[in-house]
């Protein structure tokens, strides 16, 4: 029985490519194709395939929100992001929501088809290339988190205070303490999270989530 597979690229000369290249052996078969997160999301249910091959460039939905719905969802599906993106945080982005696989759209066709012939088989698949930066970012990710733990919740408070780029004086008035209490938090905060100065606190805010740009 040949593995079922789904296409979601906004390209179709892409589409055409990858059907071409995957149908060669008869192993596999591409049972439907989208052009757009929205008409991605609106066959799985009805085509049902083994797996689905999804771009993150795409129209009305890029291929993180649609793998978001799909895990959200519990859909019957696996998935493998095939992008022009290398950078690895993508890649983290995609494995933090539950990823079946990532291969960039330079890989072989043979890389490709071991890629989906993993995945149904049970396996994660990461295109080897990619794997030491990925682990290099979920080691710097988790040293982050071993700094932002030990933050207290008054140090936490100040920090989203330093990185929406309020002055001690302004932190003090919001959460009714001294200057001087904000100025000793923010010397502790800048030991603990090992930044220099207020810029390099947003940054280590906003790259952990503590807030958000807009």
């Amino acid at each position: 029985m040949s593995i079922k597979v789904m296409l979601a690229d906004d390209h179709v000369l892409i589409r055409e490519g990858i059907r071409q290249l995957l149908e060669f052996d008869g192993a596999i078969e591409v049972i439907d194709e989208a052009n757009d997160g929205n008409e991605c999301l609106e066959k799985l249910n009805k085509v049902k395939p083994d797996i689905l091959l999804l771009d993150i460039n795409m129209p009305k939905k890029n291929g993180i929100e649609v793998l978001e719905e799909i895990k959200n969802n519990n859909m019957n599906v696996k998935v493998l992001i095939l992008t022009v993106h290398n950078e690895v945080e993508y890649l983290l982005k995609a494995v933090d929501i539950g990823v079946d696989g990532y291969i960039l759209k330079d890989t072989e066709s043979n890389e490709l088809k071991k890629a989906i012939i993993s995945i149904v088989n049970g396996e994660s698949y990461i295109q080897p290339n990619l794997i030491p930066a990925l682990n290099s970012k979920l080691v710097s990710r988790d040293k982050d988190k071993d700094k932002i733990d030990s933050l207290t919740n008054r140090e936490m408070e100040v920090l989203i205070c330093v990185a929406n780029g309020m002055f001690n004086r302004e932190i003090a008035d919001e959460l009714s303490i001294s200057e001087r209490t904000v100025k000793n938090h923010v010397t502790n905060i800048f030991k603990k999270i090992d930044v220099a100065d207020r810029t390099q606190a947003a940054v280590f805010a906003i790259k952990n989530d503590i807030i958000k740009l807009f």
